[in-house]
C-alpha cells in the first residue's frame, strides 16, 4: 500500500480523498493555488504545495506542477478528483514515465472514453445500445445543419471532449443549430482546448441514469446499481439519488452488464460511470442509449456509497496499489435510499444566475467530514452527510465551478431520504451570496418529485416561468404567523425591559396582526394558549431576542410528537423574513391596535429598468451582437456575457434602439452593470 499520495485537484472532493487517505494510514499531499491558499483541503492534509495562480489554466491543469510536487514530498500516486486532470490520458502517461501511479483507470481507456466520437463507436461495438447520430465531428454550421435534418429535429449539438453540462446545445430548429453552433465549439475550445463537435438524437422526455462501476487490474469488474440523476439545469445534475424510481431489477441487470460488457472491451480498472439515456416513456425500459463515459469518480458517488456500504475512493487507491476487490457481483446489494443534491452558488431567483463572493456565514446541517453516525461516515449523521471544501469567511471565487457543498441523506425509504433533505435544507445557513436551497427544497417537496415521475425537462416543466419559491400551504402560513407572535412578543418584552426598565412581572403586548403576502392573521397571546384567527395554534419552540435559528415544533399533542421545522430569521424594517421550506416569507408584524393606520403608507414605485441591459453576473463580455442606432425587437441577442465558463446570451426585453453602449467586448462585468441603454 501506498505511503503518501498526492491529491491533484481542490475543494470538497480533494476534502473527501484525504479523508479517506487518512483513515487508511496514508499521508497525504494537497496542492493548492493562489485562490486557495486558506481553503480547508489545505490544512486537512499532511503537506501542501503552492502550484501557481487562482486560473486552473495557470495551476491545476499544469501536469508538470503537479509531477514537480509529487518529486518535492515524495508522494507515490496520485488520486485526480473530478475536472482538471482526471480524464486526460497525457497526464497519466506523463506520471508512468516518473514512476507515479496513477489512482485512476489506464491511458487508454481514459483517451477511448474521453472522445464522445469515438467512445461512441467503441460502446457499438462491445453491444450496447447507442443513440442515433453523425458518428464524427462537424466542420462547420452548414454541415450541422445538413446532419441535424437528416438525423431529425430535436437534436443535441455536443462538445466531443465537453462534460460537466458545458459545451451543449439544444436545437429544435435550423435556427437554433445557426444561433448555437458556434457557440458550442467556443465553449469545447475553452473548458476543454477541443472545439469538436458532434450531433446526435435528442431523447424527447428521457431520464439520465448511470451505472457506477469498479473494477481491479485482475479483470474483475462489477456494477454498484445505479443512480437517478434526471432532475438537470442546462444538462447539468441537481439532484441525484440511488437506486432509481425507475429502474427495475431486470432494467439495472441489463444496463450493468451492459456497462461492464463495455469496460472490459477498453481493458479498463478503478471506478467508472457509464451514463445511459432512457425513454421515460417506455415502460418496458428496453429502450436505453450510451450517452458517455466518466473515466474518473463521480460528483454524485456518495449515494451509491450510501446504499452499498463501500467507499468508492478506498477502493480506488487499493485498485490502483494492485490490490483485487474482496467482493463480488452477488455481493452487491442496496440498502436503504441515498439522495443528493447540489448546494450551488447561484441565483434561482435571478434565472440561476451564479453568484460570486463571500461567505458572510456558513452554517451546515451537520459538520462536514465527520465519522459519526454510520460506518466511515459514509451516511453522515443520523442520516444526514454534507461534503464540502468552504469555510466560513471565505470566498466562492469566479475561477472554479460555484458548487459550495453537496448534501447526502439516507433513509430508509425513498420519502425519507427527500424528508430529510427538506429538513437539512432549512437548517442550512447561507449569507453573503446567493444559493438554491430554497430551489433544492421545492424539488424535494414537488408532488413530480415525490412520485418518481422524472425526465431531463422536470425543471423546465414545472418551473417555466422561473423560480419564484416553494409554494406554502396555508396550515405553514398559520404557524409562521404564530411563530411571528411569539417573536414580537419577546423583542417587545426586551426592549422595554432596556428602556424603562420594568420590573420581571411586566408582559409585553400579545395582539398581533401579521400579513403574509396579501393574508392578514389576527394572533394573540396570553400566558396559556397561541391563537391565530382565533384557532388555537401548538407550538413548542425557545426564542432569545437577536437569535438568527430557531427549531420550532408545532402539531403536536401529549402522546404524538408534532412537525419540527428549522426557521431562519432575518430582521426587517416591520417585522422578519422568515425563510424556511423553500421559500422566505416575509412577516409584517404590527400591534392589532395600529395595524389599520398602515394602509395609509404611501407605496414606493421601483424604477423602469427595462430600457437597460443590465449584466445580472460578474463575467466577461465575449460578444456585442448590436451597435448603437441598431433597431432591435424583443428577443434579440444584444451581447453574450461568459461566467463560471459559460456562455449565457442576453436578449431584448422588448422593442427599441440601441441609444448607448457603455461597455467593449473583452471587458469584465460587475453584477449589474449597465452594458447598454434602448431609446
Amino acid at each position: 500500500m501506498f505511503k503518501k499520495i498526492l491529491i491533484a485537484n481542490r475543494g470538497e472532493i480533494a476534502c473527501r480523498v484525504i479523508k479517506t487517505a487518512k483513515r487508511m494510514g496514508i499521508a497525504t499531499v494537497a496542492v493548492y493555488s493562489d485562490a486557495d491558499a486558506r481553503a480547508p483541503f489545505v490544512k486537512m492534509a499532511d503537506e501542501a504545495v503552492h502550484i501557481g495562480a487562482a486560473p486552473a489554466a495557470e495551476s491545476y491543469l499544469l501536469a508538470d506542477k503537479i509531477i514537480d510536487a509529487c518529486k518535492q514530498t515524495g508522494a507515490e500516486a496520485v488520486h485526480p478528483g473530478y475536472g482538471f486532470l482526471s480524464e486526460r490520458a497525457s497526464f497519466v502517461e506523463a506520471l508512468e514515465k516518473e514512476n507515479i501511479v496513477f489512482i485512476g483507470p489506464p491511458a487508454g481507456a481514459i483517451a477511448a472514453m474521453g472522445d464522445k466520437i469515438e467512445s461512441k463507436k467503441l460502446a457499438a461495438e462491445a453491444g450496447v445500445n447507442t443513440v442515433p447520430g453523425s458518428g464524427g465531428a462537424i466542420a462547420d454550421t452548414a454541415e450541422a445543419l445538413e446532419w441535424a435534418n437528416r438525423i431529425g429535429y430535436p437534436v443535441m449539438m455536443k462538445a466531443s471532449a465537453g462534460g460537466g453540462g458545458k459545451g451543449m446545445r439544444l436545437a429544435w430548429n435550423d435556427q437554433d443549430v445557426k444561433d448555437g453552433f458556434q457557440a458550442t465549439q467556443r465553449e469545447g475550445k475553452n473548458s476543454f482546448g477541443d472545439e469538436r463537435v458532434f450531433i446526435e438524437k435528442f431523447i424527447e422526455d428521457p431520464r439520465h441514469i448511470e451505472i457506477q462501476i469498479l473494477g481491479d487490474k485482475h479483470g474483475n469488474i462489477l456494477y454498484l446499481n445505479e443512480r437517478e440523476c434526471s432532475i438537470q439545469r442546462r444538462h447539468q445534475k441537481v439532484v441525484e439519488e440511488a437506486p432509481s424510481p425507475f429502474v427495475t431489477p431486470a432494467m439495472r441487470k441489463a444496463m450493468g452488464e451492459q456497462s461492464v460488457a463495455l469496460a472490459r472491451a477498453v481493458e479498463y480498472h478503478s471506478a467508472g460511470t457509464v451514463e445511459l439515456i432512457v425513454s421515460g416513456a417506455d415502460e418496458t425500459g428496453e429502450s436505453f442509449y450510451f450517452l458517455e463515459m466518466n473515466t474518473r469518480l463521480q460528483v454524485e458517488h456518495p449515494v451509491t456509497e450510501a446504499i452499498t456500504g463501500i467507499d468508492l475512493v478506498e477502493q480506488m487507491i487499493r485498485v490502483a496499489a494492485g490490490e483485487e476487490l474482496t467482493f463480488a457481483q452477488d455481493d452487491i446489494g442496496i440498502d436503504g435510499w441515498a439522495i443528493e443534491n447540489r448546494v450551488y452558488a447561484e441565483d434561482p431567483y435571478r434565472g440561476f444566475l451564479p453568484s460570486i463572493g463571500r461567505l458572510v456565514h456558513y452554517q451546515p446541517p451537520v459538520e462536514g467530514w465527520t465519522d459519526e453516525g454510520a460506518v466511515n461516515g459514509r451516511r453522515g449523521v443520523d442520516g444526514v452527510r454534507v461534503d464540502d471544501g468552504v469555510f466560513e469567511g471565505g470566498e466562492v471565487s469566479m475561477f472554479y465551478d460555484p458548487m459550495i457543498a453537496k448534501l447526502v441523506t439516507w433513509g430508509e425509504t425513498r420519502d425519507e431520504a427527500a424528508d430529510l433533505q427538506i429538513q437539512a435544507l432549512d437548517a442550512f445557513r447561507i449569507e453573503g451570496l446567493g444559493h438554491n436551497i430554497d430551489f433544492l427544497s421545492a424539488i424535494m417537496q414537488h408532488p413530480r418529485f415525490r412520485s418518481g415521475n422524472l425526465t431531463t425537462g422536470f425543471i423546465a416543466e414545472e418551473y417555466p416561468e422561473g423560480f419564484q419559491g416553494a409554494p406554502a400551504s396555508p396550515e405553514l402560513n398559520r404557524v409562521l404567523a404564530a411563530v411571528g407572535g411569539v417573536i414580537a412578543t419577546a423583542d417587545a418584552d426586551r426592549a422595554r425591559r432596556i428602556d424603562q426598565k420594568l420590573d420581571n412581572d411586566f408582559y409585553a403586548p400579545g395582539d398581533w396582526t401579521i400579513r403574509i403576502g396579501d393574508t392578514d392573521y389576527d394572533v394573540r397571546l396570553d400566558e396559556n394558549a397561541i391563537t391565530v384567527d382565533g384557532e388555537p395554534v401548538m407550538l413548542e419552540m425557545s426564542y432569545t431576542p437577536g437569535e438568527t435559528m430557531v427549531d420550532v415544533e408545532h402539531g403536536g399533542t401529549d402522546e404524538q410528537p408534532g412537525e419540527a421545522l428549522t426557521l431562519q430569521l432575518s430582521s426587517t424594517r416591520t417585522g422578519y423574513d422568515v425563510t424556511a421550506r423553500g421559500a422566505t416569507h416575509s412577516l409584517r408584524i404590527l400591534q392589532t391596535r395600529i395595524a389599520h393606520l398602515a394602509d395609509h403608507m404611501i407605496e414606493k414605485v421601483p424604477p423602469d429598468l427595462s430600457k437597460m441591459l443590465i449584466c445580472p453576473m460578474p463575467g466577461l463580455l465575449v460578444k456585442l451582437h448590436v451597435a448603437e442606432g441598431d433597431e432591435v425587437q424583443p428577443g434579440q441577442p444584444l451581447a453574450t456575457v461568459e461566467a463560471m465558463k459559460m456562455e449565457n446570451i442576453l436578449r431584448a426585453e422588448k422593442e427599441g434602439t440601441i441609444a448607448t453602449i457603455n461597455a467593449g467586448e473583452g471587458d469584465s462585468l460587475a453584477v449589474d452593470e449597465v452594458i447598454l441603454e434602448l431609446e
